[in-house]
């Protein structure tokens, strides 16, 4: 799991000016996971402090943790 994690983080630090992702787009970093496998990689990310849930209340988004404007607020 940790090469999935790696993979994951390198995947959001390349998007640059972009800091919420949808859960779909993380299939595109890795495409050979099913969808239950990359939600458990995403929550020990969040479980990890790497990655942060952001919410609109009808979407749920993950970002990086510390980047984007609420956290520099």
């Amino acid at each position: 799991m940790d090469e999935d994690k790696q993979k994951i983080i390198e995947f959001l630090e390349s998007k640059k000016g972009k800091t919420k992702f949808y859960f779909n787009d993380f299939a595109k970093a890795l495409p050979d996971k099913k969808p239950r496998e990359l939600k458990k990689v995403l929550t020990a990310l969040v479980n990890d402090g790497k990655l942060v849930f952001w919410s609109s209340g009808s979407t749920t988004m993950y970002g990086l943790a510390g980047a984007g404007k609420q956290e520099e607020g």
